[in-house]
């Protein structure tokens, strides 16, 4: 796997997870445990919704 998220993407990805957590927690609701997905890409730096596109906003990834 190549990495296809950068930098300013990641931090967005872990804002977003952590807040769709956190909302999660508060109204305890399990919608909130969906905000993992964002949480788990910006953790590995891939995401499979951009390979059908050949989307990378990493700098160093190229897109295959």
């Amino acid at each position: 796997m190549k990495p296809n998220v950068g930098g300013v993407d990641r931090i967005l990805r872990f804002a977003v997870g952590m807040g769709i957590v956190g909302w999660g927690i508060l109204s305890q609701n399990y919608w909130g445990a969906v905000g993992i997905v964002p949480l788990f890409t910006a953790v590995i730096g891939w995401c499979p919704a951009y390979l059908p596109f050949g989307m990378s906003t990493c700098k160093t990834g190229k897109p295959s």
